[in-house]
């Protein structure tokens, strides 16, 4: 496996130099030296990104956060009963989205008790047999204050990469959600280096979850520059084609207020058809194994016309050797209702069709 190079390592270890010249001369401490959480019995293995994306197969976000007014609705959630749930659903992978830059003291340090939170999640995800994502997703911030989001990007996985650096490979990092406008795919390439070299110092070798600028959109997976010489990175992108679609009637998008909109004709699967292509062939070009992050359709559009969609995304992502994360397990894009405690059945089953075969405990 590839050793960490002398530079990464100067990197990772200049962060708070970084950090304080990047705010202006504020007082930030360095955080002592995190905590590491284990699991008896399963220590950390390199995996190829290739082997792990094919186990991974399909999945569903999942929000640690409680919920947060500046976030569409989110239900809290019960780690230890619901995961299991989730596995025995046919779910092999969750996306943990974990909103982190509100949990830090004025050092950017993580509150203990969001810290342990975490944990919760990421064990008992871990124990049901899940392959866990742990994904910072506080793109709203990034994409508005750079030098803020530097800083705090990094010293959250300052933090959190050493925490569970001897984890099983069952778990990944992503290293931030969607970034977009102030985060320009140029700022975002420069960023990217910089906060993997501080994952690397301690993860030199576990697989991490990247994607490109415009909100992890296609159309900017060309821009995205990955280190040539690491290969432990699985890139990912969001599809949520047509909006007009998937999202209308949404509230956080007025654009999109037209209701009635339907999905599933010819031109609307040879719509999907190109577009996936088009990540197949920047996957090949660049081998780079693919993970569907999020892809979903508000409950504002008529059920067959969602269901329909949900089906044929998840389905082309599949035949094109993409992992695939559903958005979202609960709240809106709902897959399970989690105040009566149940699946969303024709849901669940448009992304996982009954008879699919289980995946093998790990």
């Amino acid at each position: 496996m590839r050793a960490l190079s002398a530079a990464w390592r100067l990197a990772a270890g200049a962060f708070f130099a970084l950090t304080l010249a990047a705010l202006g001369g504020c007082t930030i401490m360095a955080p002592e030296r995190p905590t590491q959480v284990t699991l008896p019995g399963q220590p950390f293995t390199p995996i190829d990104p290739y082997a792990q994306v094919a186990e991974m197969k399909g999945g569903v976000n999942v929000w640690v956060d409680e919920l947060r007014p500046d976030e569409p609705p989110h239900a809290p959630f019960v780690p230890s009963r619901h995961f299991k749930i989730i596995r025995d659903g046919g779910f092999s992978t969750v996306r943990l989205v974990l909103a982190t830059f509100d949990h830090m003291d004025g050092s950017l340090k993580l509150d203990a008790q969001y810290l342990a939170r975490i944990d919760e999640f990421v064990t008992a995800a871990l124990d049901a047999g899940l392959t866990v994502i742990v994904d910072e997703h506080d793109y709203g911030l990034c994409g508005m204050d750079l030098i803020l989001c530097r800083a705090k990007l990094n010293a959250f996985w300052s933090q959190v990469a050493p925490r569970y650096r001897d984890m099983p490979n069952r778990l990944i990092f992503e290293m931030l959600n969607e970034p977009h406008q102030a985060l320009t795919a140029e700022a975002w390439n420069k960023q990217l280096v910089e906060t993997l070299a501080v994952i690397r110092a301690s993860n030199p070798t576990r697989n991490v979850i990247i994607g490109p600028g415009n909100w992890n959109g296609i159309e900017f997976l060309p821009k995205l520059v990955l280190p040539a010489d690491d290969r432990h990175i699985i890139a990912t992108f969001h599809y949520y084609h047509p909006m007009e679609f998937t999202h209308q009637g949404a509230v956080w998008v007025p654009q999109f207020d037209k209701l009635g909109v339907t999905w599933g004709t010819k031109a609307d699967h040879a719509l999907l058809d190109r577009e996936l292509d088009e990540v197949k062939a920047w996957s090949e070009a660049n081998r780079r194994p693919m993970f569907l992050g999020e892809f979903g359709a508000l409950e504002t559009g008529a059920l067959p016309d969602r269901l329909r969609y949900l089906d044929a995304v998840a389905r082309a992502a599949e035949t094109r050797g993409f992992s695939w994360a559903a958005w979202q397990l609960t709240g809106n894009f709902i897959v399970y209702d989690i105040d009566s405690d149940r699946w969303i059945e024709p849901v669940l089953h448009a992304l996982i069709p009954p008879g699919s075969p289980p995946k093998p405990a790990p």
